[in-house]
């Protein structure tokens, strides 16, 4: 039975993957990121958060964007919808615009309300940041950093670390965050493997969103931001990730909402990069050993047993780097998580629905088309 240990080659693939993931996190946050500014005043800036309905301390993150430590700023909460529950936090909040907007040049609604808090929009950079980011008071100034040392860079990103898991299927939602997407972002940031451009936490010059033609031809994309990306480096401008993390808050209604959602970001990773996602099948060590040792090849249940161990040793230092103390507490449920991530992203290459806020759409070679049925 020598085809049993063709199992072998994505469990040693996964576990060099996961030790050098270790490495390139450790090197890209050992990294200083000093805000030297220059002789010129701090820009006018444009805090963009798109709401749509209520979420889970949908106040108290909300209200982390009216309380930052920068000089000249606006925060615009965008709702598409009239009648949206959030609204009624919103008025309890103060100290920003609220834009209801129902225009929509595309069914990407995240898309749109950034589209449309835009289009009010009166600074000369443009943040965005999603209605579940919990930003500290540095954030503005930590992202606008870096436009003010040079003007080659067209957009700022930062990661972001998910926190406030309380349901065992959250934690899974947690890990997949911690553990797998930031170390996933570090590496291929850190390699050059695959160009990154985080959507929930970004900034861009206004001037060169204008040239690469706004926002609004974008609303068809299921992976919105690597659109803007790819179309801000082609304008010839560089993106700047940030060793810094947001913190965005985990809150799920139960399972299925889980599964679609770990379907929807394996979709995303499908849409914006088809080869590197084909091949993250080779870096499952998890289980492909479990299969092999249930097969009965050769020391199956040591290996299995080894490949555990460094998965949880690598994603021990990995959340000791991120001070990721909820991933620590959650990582007893690793295994568990990586076997269903195998199942997701089966489910994510056969699957052309995908679902977002209570709406089920259609995608075909990354562009979204409103459906109907779940």
């Amino acid at each position: 039975m020598i085809w049993i240990s063709v199992l072998l080659v994505p469990v040693f693939c996964g576990g060099f993957y996961w030790v050098l993931t270790a490495i390139a996190l450790a090197l890209f946050f050992s990294k200083k990121e000093e805000v030297k500014r220059n002789a010129w005043p701090w820009p006018k800036v444009s805090l963009i958060k798109p709401v749509c309905g209520l979420e889970r301390n949908l106040k108290e993150n909300l209200a982390t964007a009216v309380i930052q430590d920068y000089p000249d700023y606006e925060v615009i909460y965008a709702v598409q919808n009239k009648n949206d529950p959030a609204l009624s936090v919103l008025k309890k909040i103060g100290g920003a615009q609220v834009v209801i907007d129902e225009e929509a040049p595309g069914p990407n609604g995240r898309l749109v309300n950034i589209h449309n808090g835009t289009k009010r929009a009166a600074g000369e950079i443009l943040v965005f940041s999603d209605s579940d980011m919990l930003l500290k008071p540095d954030y503005l100034k930590t992202i606008v950093g870096p436009f003010l040392q040079d003007r080659s860079v067209g957009m700022v990103c930062t990661l972001y670390r998910a926190a406030g898991a309380r349901h065992w299927f959250e934690k899974l939602e947690l890990l997949s965050l911690n553990a797998d997407f930031i170390p996933s972002a570090v590496f291929a940031e850190v390699t050059g493997f695959s160009k990154i451009c985080p959507g929930s936490s970004q900034a861009i010059r206004r001037d060169v969103l204008e040239k690469i033609g706004g926002l609004a031809p974008l609303a068809h994309y299921l992976v919105e931001d690597f659109e803007l990306g790819r179309r801000v480096r082609e304008a010839g401008f560089q993106i700047k990730i940030l060793p810094y993390l947001a913190q965005t808050q985990v809150a799920l209604q139960g399972v299925r909402d889980w599964w679609r959602h770990q379907v929807y970001w394996k979709q995303n990773t499908r849409a914006a990069a088809p080869v590197g996602f084909f091949f993250t099948l080779f870096i499952r060590a998890v289980p492909f050993s479990l299969l092999y040792a249930l097969l009965g090849g050769r020391g199956g249940w040591g290996v299995l047993g080894i490949t555990l161990g460094l998965r949880w040793i690598t994603s021990v230092w990995n959340a000791l780097i991120l001070r990721d103390r909820e991933g620590l507490k959650a990582l007893w449920l690793l295994p568990l998580r990586d076997l269903l991530g195998f199942f997701v992203w089966i489910a994510s290459l056969t699957r052309h629905k995908t679902h977002w806020r209570g709406k089920v759409f259609r995608v075909k070679k990354g562009i979204m088309h409103e459906a109907t049925g779940g």
